[in-house]
């Protein structure tokens, strides 16, 4: 197992930079995700860790070795990248064990070690087939039975689950899972799926246009979002927003004047309130509402349903989470309660604000 550390790390490519000073702490035996939408640099800032590209700043360091200048096969790090890259000719067997016999790692060393990550990956049945006789999820847990071989002090996941169906990356997220427990190795895994990230990580990393946005667990992001991009980013369905802003008094009031129980700094135009869709509850009668609306589309889930709620005087339309054995029909008006206590305050630039109850 190895620690990482990242000190301003930076990466331009020809003139341009895509990674702008990279601060971060990887603890021996974490499991830390990197998320965030397409081009944000999640990935150059994996191989900058394994060494496949070089930074342009900053340094880099893995159990306090700085690395910068050590070849990647020197790091002791393993890589699985999203696609398989299994050679076609090989059985199993050879395709695992093949950078160690590169190596010139004695045979029955070889022997030893794939068939112990066969057994780990479940593997063991399948070592003489050919990778077109594997379906989508073996040959992903052969590529990572490749990595296990290699016995790494670290392993890096480059969006690992991306070309399987819906089904295999709920089981492959498991098989993952129960790898971390078995090896107890550092691991660092990249996903443009926050519900991975969710799922797998004990630390994620939330990236945005090359930069880190917030670092923490996986309640702590879903609870306390250091930003707009954060909240909005973590969470599904995503968080809502509704426009706002305070008067004089520091009362926050909806973009049609209507006080809500919260308070922040005085006259401060252009906020955003943040709800996550558990806290909005359709009102029973006779129950206190906060916003009177008409349901636009109901998206059924099984166990829940998420009812999308158009709010002519808020000027926003809210997604309320309900169970999926609730009586809602498209077009139905509704009266909708809010958990205050639960909700988020952003100011203009999207930083998360100081609030009070009013």
């Amino acid at each position: 197992m190895a620690s990482v550390t990242l000190d301003n790390v930076q990466k331009d490519f020809n003139g341009t930079k895509v990674l702008h000073g990279i601060d971060l702490q990887i603890d021996d035996g974490e499991f830390v995700v990197f998320v965030g939408p397409s081009g944000c640099g999640k990935s150059t800032l994996l191989r900058l860790i394994c060494g496949l590209d070089d930074a342009s700043a900053g340094r880099i360091a893995i159990d306090g070795e700085i690395v910068n200048d050590v070849p990647p096969a020197k790091r002791g790090i393993a890589m699985v990248f999203q696609s398989y890259a299994l050679y076609p000719h090989m059985s199993v067997a050879d395709n695992m064990g093949y950078a160690l016999r590169l190596a010139g790692t004695p045979k029955a060393e070889i022997e030893r070690r794939v068939g112990a990550a066969a057994a780990i990956l479940r593997l063991d049945k399948l070592l003489a087939r050919k990778p077109r006789q594997l379906s989508g999820g073996q040959r992903q847990r052969v590529a990572i039975g490749r990595a296990i071989v290699r016995e790494p002090r670290i392993f890096l996941f480059d969006e690992p689950l991306s070309n399987l169906d819906a089904a295999l990356r709920v089981d492959m997220r498991a098989e993952i899972a129960s790898l971390k427990r078995r090896l107890g190795t550092t691991m660092v895994y990249v996903t443009h799926d926050q519900i991975e990230a969710m799922t797998l990580a004990d630390k994620i990393v939330v990236m945005h246009a090359g930069r880190v946005e917030q670092v923490g667990s996986p309640l702590d992001l879903y609870r306390c979002p250091a930003n707009r991009f954060v909240a909005t980013f973590i969470g599904s369905p995503r968080m809502n927003l509704v426009q706002a802003h305070s008067d004089a008094s520091g009362q926050v009031r909806l973009a049609d004047g209507t006080g809500v129980p919260l308070r922040t700094a005085p006259s401060m135009a252009d906020l955003e309130i943040g709800l996550r869709a558990e806290h909005i509850r359709i009102c029973a009668d006779g129950q206190r509402a906060d916003f009177a609306g008409v349901a636009q589309a109901i998206e059924h889930h099984g166990a829940d349903i998420f009812a999308h709620i158009q709010i002519p005087g808020a000027d926003a339309k809210l997604v309320v989470r309900q169970p999926g054995e609730s009586a809602l029909a498209h077009g139905a008006t509704v009266l909708l309660g809010v958990a205050w206590d639960q909700a988020h305050l952003f100011g203009r630039a999207g930083q998360r604000l100081d609030m009070a109850a009013a």
